[in-house]
């Protein structure tokens, strides 16, 4: 699965969907903008299923939900989960970024390169696996034995 341009949306719906994909075991590319709560792909997708390209650029914020007004109220509750989330790695840099707070902070480029994988790298990796899986090969030959269907 490709992640691209996600401006995120309610906590809920993105737990949900990343439960579901994480229980496929289907391998997830970030591939571009994945700001507020589709940041918790990196808590809830395995290390091992996730990697990102260059463009890739994760945005967090503390979570909010509308007043009687419509306005914006920063969400105690619905922060600490966000947080909670989080592996280790992804809380470290949020806390030497300011935390989470109304304005959104941008983790890219060499900061994101210490917490997610590289798609190019981990496409290297495979690439020599299989080159190695190749080479190690050996030649059998087939002789061939009696099949029932030769009996006479």
């Amino acid at each position: 699965m490709r992640i691209a341009d996600d401006r995120g949306g309610q906590i809920g719906h993105y737990l949900q969907a990343f439960a579901m994909l994480r229980s496929t075991g289907e391998r997830v590319v970030i591939d571009g903008s994945c700001l507020s709560a589709c940041t918790l792909v990196l808590g809830m997708i395995p290390r091992s299923q996730l990697c990102a390209t260059n463009r890739a650029v994760f945005g967090f914020h503390a979570a909010w939900m509308p007043n009687r007004d419509g306005e914006p109220v920063t969400s105690t509750m619905g922060t600490r989960a966000l947080w909670n989330i989080y592996p280790a790695s992804v809380r470290r840099w949020i806390v030497r970024h300011g935390g989470l707070s109304r304005h959104m902070i941008y983790l890219q480029g060499r900061d994101l390169g210490g917490i997610v994988r590289s798609c190019s790298a981990s496409r290297r990796q495979y690439q020599a696996r299989s080159h190695n899986r190749h080479r190690a090969r050996r030649t059998y030959r087939y002789i061939a034995g009696n099949a029932a269907s030769d009996r006479r």
